[in-house]
């Protein structure tokens, strides 16, 4: 590993920390007050809850130990303190660590650390129960420091320990990345390497987006490939859309999804030995449950393409081998496609909704299939520096950003967006500069 990496890591780090760090963190406004900043962590912190189920009934959470990779000024290890006895976070970053320090001083067993050689090297073998990072992996220019964290993680983890993390999951565009835009890992990259680990993979949610999680339990090197097929079958008891509990899903697009409830799925299944078929037609699983109280685990996969409609057989696979009785599940024709704007902000200020204070403007956009075709004016005034690039290819989501004509005075003013020959619904907005 380079150190000069490193460096530059910390460097520009250690900048962004003492220009803004509650921005560079959360980049959802400038400026932002402690509470608000610490709101923002709310839902990162919700779905890891939600992943620690795995861990099932725990008498003293006090034996247990986690450890957050990119802790930045704490604001995750605060919240996440509470179900733990002992919680660590390293970051690359010194400014960033002193803001966490501070953060959490009333956290007696809580505590951050500057990761001086980018790895986990101040801590033992088998020594953490949970590990997690988020918005971290995505700023990490290189692919060595990323899957160096991730072989660190599986050292010191014990055997059963969690891992649950995000990366940039997005196709590669640019032959060097940078300390903000970092590098990319593709789904099929992550299975490689949980294959080559030994780690188990429970879920592989967001491929080829910027935002891909993955939750991992520590195994065993060769665990994979040594890992028989289990004794006895299991059973789907009930299949649904996985949007809602209709036992429907169309072709393709954001429905094409489904929630299978099966009874009895071996406890080594994961994303790399099982598999779902509808049809003749392998599925993506995208995740893999925690065994509920009732025996069942919901399996989530997404309709593969070019499957047919009509009532198709569901099966789980062990490797190829079914290892039960055939389901069934209807598949209907996609619905029409209608393009839409879903959000829009100022281009900095991502909390700002129609206000824009930084005469630039974010849009989000869903079902746009051509987006060559997108044309943004404001007053009749064409927008200027407009740049467009898929943030999600299922809907698929499309994110856009735009400038304001120089023209534009603060005031009301109306953004008109057109798709070729289709004209969307106008925005109103507020330019306050």
């Amino acid at each position: 590993m380079s150190e000069n990496v490193v460096e530059q890591m910390r460097t520009d780090w250690n900048a962004r920390a003492a220009e803004d760090a509650h921005y560079y963190v959360a980049f959802g406004r400038r400026e932002q007050d402690d509470e608000e900043f610490q709101s923002t962590g709310d839902e990162v912190v919700h779905g890891l809850e939600w992943e620690m189920r795995r861990f099932g009934a725990i008498g003293d959470k006090r034996a247990m130990r986690a450890l957050e990779i990119g802790c930045g000024p704490g604001r995750l290890m605060r919240p996440m303190s509470s179900h733990f006895g002992e919680i660590h976070g390293v970051d690359i970053s010194d400014q960033m660590v002193a803001r966490a320090r501070g953060r959490l001083a009333s956290v007696p067993h809580a505590h951050a650390h500057v990761a001086r050689n980018s790895n986990l090297e101040m801590f033992a073998n088998e020594s953490f129960d949970f590990v997690y990072s988020y918005a971290v992996f995505q700023h990490i220019p290189s692919r060595e420091v990323v899957l160096g964290y991730l072989e660190e993680a599986f050292r010191v983890l014990k055997p059963g320990g969690l891992i649950r993390c995000q990366s940039n999951g997005l196709p590669e565009t640019a032959a060097r990345y940078d300390t903000w835009s970092g590098v990319r890992i593709s789904a099929e990259d992550f299975k490689a390497f949980c294959r080559a680990t030994g780690f188990q993979m429970y879920s592989l949610e967001g491929a080829s987006t910027q935002y891909m999680w993955t939750t991992l339990r520590k195994r065993g090197r060769g665990w994979h490939d040594s890992a028989a097929r289990p004794s006895g079958n299991c059973t789907i008891r009930r299949i649904t859309n996985a949007q809602n509990s209709e036992p429907v899903a169309p072709a393709a697009g954001r429905f094409a999804a489904l929630s299978l409830w099966v009874d009895g799925l071996p406890e080594e299944g994961d994303i790399l030995n099982l598999d779902v078929r509808l049809g003749e037609t392998a599925a993506l699983i995208v995740y893999i449950g925690p065994r509920e109280h009732d025996g069942m685990t919901q399996v989530n996969v997404r309709v593969p393409a070019g499957v047919p409609t009509g009532l198709l057989p569901v099966t789980v696979c062990w490797k190829g081998e079914a290892i039960c009785a055939p389901s069934k599940i209807r598949i209907v024709p996609q619905p029409p496609i209608v393009p839409r704007v879903v959000a829009l902000s100022d281009g900095i200020n991502l909390m700002s909704g129609a206000r824009i204070e930084n005469r630039s403007v974010k849009l989000t956009m869903e079902e746009m299939l051509d987006p060559s075709q997108f044309e943004a004016a404001v007053d009749g005034i064409a927008a200027v520096n407009v740049d467009a690039f898929c943030t999600d290819p299922i809907p698929p989501r499309h994110e856009i950003n735009f400038d304001l004509p120089a023209s534009i005075a603060p005031g009301p003013h109306v953004i008109e967006l057109r798709l070729g020959r289709r004209a969307l619904a106008p925005i109103p907005i507020e330019v306050v500069a």
